[in-house]
């Protein structure tokens, strides 16, 4: 046996040391002390136990499992990423849509039943309005310079004209607001001039020649009778398309036009307005029968629907959403009359064969 102190002490093996330093515990080099005793490295961490009788190592701690974290609260409890479906929203504020609605029909059915020249101006300064906006989204967004002033003029012109001579004073109208049109273009270069006084004529039969229409209604002796009709059935046509085609439109009408109308839309619009129609002819229109009540709606359907979609057609060529901002949750006049002009002679038209223009 080597007497060395540097000498490694001989540990002991078996079950009783490994119940007194565990399994997994190293025995430590054995250091001599001043008085050439030996004594475990831990021991002088560890003061006192040897002199308390313990054991000269401490048992290490066996590693500790991690506790299971408690699981997060209801109100932290991960959400779904996909966010729930949405519900159909309309495009517009249709609040801001309904009041303005409400209160432009105040305006016209009052002028209607209290002096009927009233709404005559109400007719031309929708005309007026509807020529200024028109000019102005064609000179911002192609520059075309349609003049104004001699659209404005002869359109007020042509209404009245309209109201008091019939279709004959509207069409001598229409020829001589073309032909101011055209002289009056003729002060500015000569540059575009063709396209100018193209679009010029254009916006004089597209607005105020077919707004004339609503005037010659007017003159028969049941006027505001039938001008309600006409306003009623192209509402209640507009209506019907809305109603169905956003509750069960699936199939395009005309996609590459307006995306959001649809064949069901159409047909809600043929079914309000027939039905509209038949309640008009009969208890509206003197002389009037439900069945004829029939073929107004259909046609006013059909006519409204195209008036719509030719505005469209305008409006994507030009790039806009709106031809204004007049009137909120509506856009512009325009955005209302693009669906009322094209109908109004197809009622006067039908109105005249059905019970005459008397």
């Amino acid at each position: 046996m080597n007497d060395s102190p540097w000498a490694t002490e001989q540990v002991p093996a078996g079950p009783a040391y490994d119940a007194l330093v565990g399994p997994h515990t190293r025995p430590m080099p054995i250091v001599p002390d001043a008085a050439g005793r030996d004594f475990d490295d831990r021991e002088a961490r560890d003061r006192g136990a040897a002199a308390d009788g313990g054991p000269p190592f401490r048992a290490e701690t066996p590693p500790q499992e991690p506790m299971p974290s408690p699981p997060p609260p209801p109100s932290q409890a991960p959400q779904d990423a996909s966010p729930p479906p949405q519900k159909k929203r309309a495009g517009r504020d249709l609040r801001a849509a309904i009041g303005v609605g409400v209160g432009l029909g105040a305006v016209i059915f009052a002028s209607l039943f209290i002096v009927k020249a009233v709404f005559v101006g109400v007719i031309v300064v929708a005309v007026v309005v509807g020529l200024w906006e028109l000019t102005s989204r064609l000179q911002e967004k192609k520059g075309i310079k349609a003049p104004l002033v001699p659209l404005a003029v002869g359109g007020a012109a042509m209404v009245i004209a309209g109201y008091v001579r019939g279709a004959e004073g509207a069409w001598v109208a229409m020829a001589l607001t073309a032909l101011a049109v055209l002289v009056w273009r003729m002060t500015e270069p000569p540059e575009d001039y063709l396209k100018d006084v193209t679009a010029g004529v254009f916006a004089a039969f597209y607005v105020p020649f077919l707004a004339t229409f609503v005037a010659m209604l007017l003159t028969a002796d049941d006027g505001p009778e039938r001008v309600v009709t006409f306003l009623l059935l192209t509402v209640v046509s507009d209506t019907g398309a809305y109603a169905v085609g956003w509750r069960f439109g699936k199939h395009k009408l005309a996609p590459r036009i307006s995306p959001g109308k649809t064949r069901e839309g159409l047909l809600g619009a043929v079914a309000f307005a027939m039905a509209a129609g038949a309640l008009c002819m009969e208890f509206l229109i003197d002389g009037g029968a439900w069945w004829q009540g029939l073929l107004l709606g259909l046609a006013v359907a059909v006519s409204a629907t195209l008036g719509d979609l030719g505005e469209s057609m305008i409006k994507r060529d030009l790039g806009i959403k709106d031809m204004g901002t007049l009137l909120p949750g509506h856009g512009g006049i325009m955005d209302r009359l693009d669906s009322l002009l094209p109908t109004a002679p197809v009622v006067w038209l039908l109105l005249a064969a059905f019970v005459g223009t008397g």
